[in-house]
């Protein structure tokens, strides 16, 4: 694969992914736990079927390699999910997606602390420009009443980095038996809780289908996506392009429902992003990153 077409393939991923707060807000009544299991049946048939193709028919096989981080990552993965549709049915896409940023922040904290993994001076230094970007976001939410949907979304955040450090916890190169683990996790607990609340599986018909959809073709879809993408793009740029999706998701929800941000949210979504931007640019000009990854 060329260099230009893993781009194009990342930023398709991430314009799709965009595409999750809007469909969201076509849900009328379902909860969370039965957006979470619906959605995540929806993603189940991609995922298989692309680890299928991977591993030449031996999906058990690439399941098994993943060992005991591919089920710390997919555990950290129900987090991510229950947290993201949580955030989005409480508080602004915008809100949402900005904070959901932080999650190579996260990564890196979590890294230094269970891997013992060293940490640029640079990424210090934009962790305090993220982490003083989300004090207004969520300073923002005491005012507006969506402080619970902002930690939601701050959750999220946390599970996508305890997905990511297991991933390099157990040198596992192919993400997506995690991610498929991570779909199988979510439908589990999903129908555990909603059988211990005592609420139904099913939702209204077209819940059932927008949650479907949105795990089919937005999450799993994308995931595919990137993961084709990421094999001929460097990681730093990786994180700039993934900012496609939070710029293009608040856009999304104002155009065809008038969703808009509040001031704090702009003022602090632009810091947090400017912390991401200046670690990915400093991380680009590091040794060793110039190149492209591995293509297999």
């Amino acid at each position: 694969m060329r260099y230009g077409t893993g781009v194009a393939l990342c930023l398709a991923a991430g314009a799709i992914w965009s595409l999750m707060g809007l469909g969201l807000r076509q849900i009328e009544a379902a909860s969370v736990w039965q957006i979470l299991f619906w959605r995540s049946v929806g993603m189940i048939p991609v995922l298989l079927g692309f680890m299928w193709w991977t591993s030449k028919g031996r999906p058990l096989a690439a399941l098994r390699a993943v060992g005991l981080a591919g089920i710390a990552g997919g555990l950290g993965l129900v987090v991510a999910f229950a947290g993201a549709i949580y955030a989005f049915q409480t508080t602004t896409v915008a809100n949402a997606v900005l904070l959901f940023a932080a999650s190579p922040f996260v990564a890196a904290v979590l890294g230094w602390l269970i891997l013992r993994e060293a940490v640029r001076p640079s990424t210090w230094i934009a962790i305090a420009i993220a982490v003083f970007g989300m004090y207004l976001m969520v300073s923002d939410g005491l005012q507006t009443g969506a402080f619970a949907g902002n930690m939601a979304a701050l959750l999220s955040a946390a599970g996508f980095g305890i997905f990511s450090v297991a991933l390099r916890w157990g040198r596992v190169g192919d993400m997506m038996p995690v991610a498929f683990l991570g779909s199988i996790f979510s439908l589990i607990f999903a129908a555990g809780v909603l059988i211990f609340r005592g609420e139904p599986i099913p939702a209204l018909p077209q819940d059932m289908a927008v949650a479907f959809a949105i795990g089919f073709f937005v999450v799993a879809m994308g995931m595919v996506l990137f993961t084709l993408g990421s094999r001929v793009v460097p990681a730093a740029e990786l994180t700039l392009l993934s900012l496609v999706e939070v710029l293009l998701g608040p856009i999304w929800v104002w155009l065809a429902l008038g969703e808009t941000a509040s001031q704090n949210t702009l003022i602090g979504g632009g810091v947090l992003l400017a912390g991401v931007v200046f670690n990915a640019v400093l991380g680009a000009r590091r040794p060793g990153n110039e190149g492209v990854a591995e293509t297999s």
